[in-house]
């Protein structure tokens, strides 16, 4: 008789609260593969990718990025169906398959060619992607390039960008459209200038004291007949990994002025997962512009990361942005989005290091590392069997919009991409943590959801979340972020008061940020421009009112505002400050 009761329950609570998405939530929920090289996974197996591309391909979204033995498509931005597909050749002697792979379209061709040194790696092409049907455009493409990068201008010329170097610039060259053979050399098209633009520098500090910079990823959008040139710097395995862009009137750059913008395209080295280098921009079918990128774990090995999508565009003066502020919370899917709108609904994280039980734990793998905000860092239960469980207690009646579930390696077994692995769990949600309702029931699931996102179309009230597990892929039961959005039904943040920016002559790349703290408060954000009217760039600091700023351009005046948050809003953002 119990187990009817639990089974009516779930159905009702299924009709009552599940309907059609409107948002997603970052990192992006894919099914990603595992690290497939052994000297990779000596301090435990983990999954692996980067260097995303998205390409729009006759209204569909086609999804590549290295070493995931295939590709994802998806008509909505949310729901991703992988295909299965070996890229490489029998004389391709490599485990990348495939690297940080160069995605084009070509008239009603999509291109996919991957990185190589070597002069025998096969340009493939596809009419048909969604059916998994592609051909080899040429055998070897023997120009060869590492994080290879395809363009098609408006006239119908095809062009190639790639490089990665912390010595050499990135290059960009025009390819035959025919035999894809160079029509001359190589061009330069960007080399860092880590001397001027702050961000540039090298390492977790911006400060260069261990490796000079890196540039790579190259990518190339066209808008209002200017060519906005994108690259990956400074380095993949750091917070501040970003992407920025230089403006030219051409597609190849070479003896022909350029303008950088001083601030990354793309930029996010705070809240749970950082990092946003790396990636391309594409367009959905309302036109709107969106910008994806690699996200940092990096816990297991430097090459351990993630995907990011988060909203783009163009301003009125042409300036290009991206918006990152709050882009690890819910955004909305591309059929949502309005122009000049909000990025999301608002919904705030309402569990940040409230208290947490579990049923067991694995060394010092503690529970409150699942609500700590920080994807490097997890809770494990000692076992992966069923009945293993965490629960959050959101510290007062709270209304729940939406829940991340994101999953952390511990003892995994596997190496490689797997396609017939699968998460099962259930989510309940309690008023008084004794009577409980099932919230979202994957007892029967079948598919890998390594960050799993469950939108309500109706909120509930509750005060405590519990997540049961029934089946893991492989290792231990462990969580790195547990994360509630919704509400907290009290106050929001007060205003802050005072800030205060010291930059001096010693540095101008580089300043210290204070500000007076928020009582009622548990994060700020950090926005930052170079024009009062362009804060496009956002920092996220969670529990201090502290912030090393590194990352400005040496030769400009910089604007601030700052605004606090909580679990039940925002506060009103701090007067816009000038510093020269």
């Amino acid at each position: 008789m119990k187990i009817i009761i639990i089974k009516l329950a779930f159905i009702f609570t299924t009709l009552s609260c599940f309907g059609q998405a409107k948002t997603y939530c970052n990192p992006v929920n894919l099914d990603y593969g595992y690290t497939p090289f052994p000297e990779f996974a000596a301090w435990g197996k983990h999954r692996a990718t980067a260097d995303p591309v998205i390409v729009n391909y006759k209204g569909d979204f086609l999804l590549f990025s290295t070493n995931q033995w295939g590709y994802w498509e998806s008509s909505d931005m949310l729901n991703w169906k992988f295909h299965e597909r070996k890229f490489l050749r029998p004389w391709n002697n490599v485990l990348d398959e495939l690297c940080a792979p160069g995605v084009g379209i070509i008239g009603d061709t999509v291109v996919v060619f991957g990185s190589t040194y070597s002069k025998n790696f096969t340009l493939w092409g596809s009419t048909d992607p969604k059916n998994n049907k592609w051909f080899p455009l040429v055998d070897s493409l023997d120009i060869g390039g590492w994080d290879p990068a395809f363009f098609t201008d408006d006239d119908g010329r095809f062009y190639m960008y790639n490089g990665s170097s912390n010595k050499y610039p990135v290059y960009g060259v025009e390819l035959d459209r025919k035999t894809f053979k160079p029509k001359s050399s190589r061009v330069p098209m960007y080399v860092l200038e880590d001397w001027r633009y702050g961000w540039q520098r090298f390492g977790e500090h911006m400060d260069n004291t261990f490796l000079d910079p890196f540039i790579e990823g190259a990518w190339m959008t066209k808008h209002n007949g200017k060519y906005y040139f994108q690259y990956g710097a400074p380095g993949t395995e750091f917070s501040g990994y970003a992407d920025g862009v230089v403006v030219g009137d051409r597609p190849l750059f070479e003896n022909f002025p350029t303008v950088p913008q001083s601030d990354p395209l793309s930029f996010k080295p705070g809240g749970f997962s950082r990092g946003a280098g790396h990636g391309a921009t594409f367009q959905d079918n309302n036109a709107n512009y969106w910008h994806v990128s690699t996200s940092i774990v990096c816990v297991k090995s430097t090459w351990e990361r993630r995907i990011g999508i988060w909203p783009a565009g163009f301003d009125n003066d042409d300036a290009m942005w991206c918006n990152t502020a709050f882009g690890d919370y819910p955004l909305y899917l591309p059929s949502e989005r309005k122009p000049n709108g909000p990025a999301g609904p608002g919904w705030m994280l309402i569990n940040y290091k409230t208290p947490v039980t579990v049923s067991s734990t694995l060394g010092n793998f503690n529970a409150n590392n699942a609500v700590d905000e920080n994807i490097k860092t997890y809770w494990s239960a000692k076992t992966a069997n069923s009945g293993e469980w965490i629960q959050t207690d959101l510290g007062q009646i709270s209304t729940v919009n939406a829940v991340q579930l994101n999953y952390a390696d511990q003892d995994v077994e596997f190496l490689g991409k797997r396609t017939n692995i699968f998460h099962q769990y259930q989510l309940l949600y309690s008023i008084d943590g004794k009577k409980w309702t099932i919230l979202a029931d994957k007892s029967n699931n079948k598919t890998d959801v390594p960050h799993d996102y469950i939108e309500l179309s109706q909120p509930v009230q509750a005060r405590f979340l519990k997540l049961v597990n029934i089946h893991m892929p492989t290792g231990k039961f462990a969580i790195s972020g547990f994360r509630v959005f919704g509400n907290g039904n009290g106050a929001v943040p007060s205003k802050v008061n005072e800030l205060i920016i010291l930059r001096t002559e010693k540095d101008k790349r580089s300043a210290y940020i204070k500000w007076s703290p928020v009582d009622n408060a548990f994060a700020y954000n950090l926005y930052y421009g170079t024009s009062p009217n362009k804060l496009y760039n956002c920092i996220m600091i969670h529990d201090f009112n502290e912030y090393w700023f590194k990352a400005m351009d040496s030769e400009k005046t910089y604007y601030f505002s700052i605004e606090a948050i909580n679990q039940n809003g925002v506060s009103q953002k701090s007067e816009i400050k000038k510093i020269d």
